[in-house]
């Protein structure tokens, strides 16, 4: 029987933050976590990153799910208000970042490794007080690849 990616993919999560750790540079892989959700999706994949591949994910569903509170997620976070807010704030903080990084590869891949850094610790502290894969539903990625798979379904119907 074939195993499924979602059962080994937290291991590249893992691989990131060990190699980022040892030399910052590898933090511009991160560039891959935030890109390959968006590549699927706009190839009509819509949120089969997320539901197949997260390496975050798979990490937070692996690891977090023996520590786990395991409360349901707030009506209130679920709303796509929050969504919207986390997608912007992320991709404004994001965008401050690499404007304060000046070109500098190595600034850059700090930026990235910082934003990368700081979601899957929020990311772990929802997975303990609420259900381990909590951080999915917030998600800024997941969120964004969602909102391209609607569009492309409106495109298609107005077509």
């Amino acid at each position: 029987m074939k195993k499924s990616i979602m059962s080994w993919s937290w291991t590249l999560m893992m691989l990131f933050f060990t190699l980022a750790i040892v030399d910052i540079r590898f933090g511009i892989l991160g560039l891959l976590c935030m890109g390959t959700p968006l590549y699927l999706a706009i190839r009509g994949g819509g949120r089969i990153h997320c539901a197949k591949y997260c390496p975050r994910g798979s990490m937070f569903g692996t690891f977090l799910q023996k520590i786990s509170l395991k409360n349901n997620l707030p009506k209130s976070l679920k709303t796509n208000a929050v969504k919207n807010i986390m997608l912007a704030w992320m991709i404004g903080m994001f965008s401050i970042s690499l404007i304060r990084a000046g070109g500098d590869f190595a600034k850059t891949a700090f930026a990235i490794f910082r934003m990368m850094s700081i979601s899957t610790i929020v990311g772990i502290i929802m997975g303990i007080i609420f259900q381990p894969r909590s951080w999915c539903t917030v998600c800024p990625m997941g969120y964004a690849t969602g909102l391209i798979e609607k569009s492309q379904k409106k495109s298609k119907k107005a077509a």
